[in-house]
């Protein structure tokens, strides 16, 4: 079984690419270059594969939450991708991939993505017989919203913590607060999420796959008047 897919709701374009069991990774910082980089970025890795298009057996895709222009042109790309070949897609929201950079642990896991004006995305996990659970919804709120349903101890990683790490502290007794080299996507994971998704038959299409927002007003698009 051949995969390839993206994520693109971080300031990183991360491709992964897997092949019976081999995983392949690229990453690039992209900066304001996305929509520039992305289909040129995807071509060179199927072709340092040696893959043609109709070797894809499944697209998979991150769909946020996270940077608005990033999910937007990610699911736009591997729509493109998949209607044109035809074959399924697999979402990947944002912060189940990132929760998965903590190790089997028996406290609840709190992955944190800085949503700007002082808000943060968030969810919260539980390790259920060795697997990582959602035990929460995809959340918009401030930290102070956040701390005050938490009730013990717990882990956080991602982003925001290196821009609120004093208040999180303050905020959450206890808290476990994981290092830099936990706070970004993983290739690995984002391709372990897909084949869970696939062996679960949850999958999608060119059709069906939606981008995960949480900023609904942004988006929005105010119809004309005519």
């Amino acid at each position: 079984m051949k995969i390839i897919g993206i994520d693109t709701t971080t300031p990183f374009l991360c491709i992964g690419a897997y092949d019976n069991g081999a995983i392949y990774e690229y990453t690039l910082k992209t900066g304001t270059q996305l929509s520039a980089l992305v289909t040129i970025s995807i071509e060179r890795v199927l072709k340092a594969l040696r893959w043609k298009m109709k070797d894809v057996d499944y697209f998979f895709c991150g769909i946020g939450p996270g940077s608005f222009t990033g999910i937007r042109v990610g699911v736009a790309t591997i729509k493109g991708l998949s209607w044109a070949s035809g074959k399924p897609v697999v979402e990947i929201p944002s912060l189940d991939a990132l929760a998965m950079n903590t190790l089997e642990s028996q406290m609840p896991v709190i992955p944190m993505i800085d949503a700007k004006r002082n808000l943060l995305y968030s969810s919260v996990y539980r390790y259920k017989k060795g697997v990582l659970v959602r035990t929460a919804p995809y959340r918009l709120s401030s930290l102070e919203d956040i701390a005050k349903e938490i009730k013990n101890e717990v882990i956080v990683l991602g982003d925001a913590v290196g821009i609120y790490r004093e208040e999180i502290v303050r905020s959450i007794k206890g808290v476990v607060l994981l290092d830099k080299d936990h706070w970004r996507l993983k290739t690995v994971n984002l391709i372990a999420h897909a084949l869970a998704q696939i062996q679960k038959k949850k999958i999608k299409d060119s059709f069906t796959i939606k981008p995960l927002y949480l900023y609904q007003k942004e988006c929005q698009i105010k119809q004309s008047n005519r």
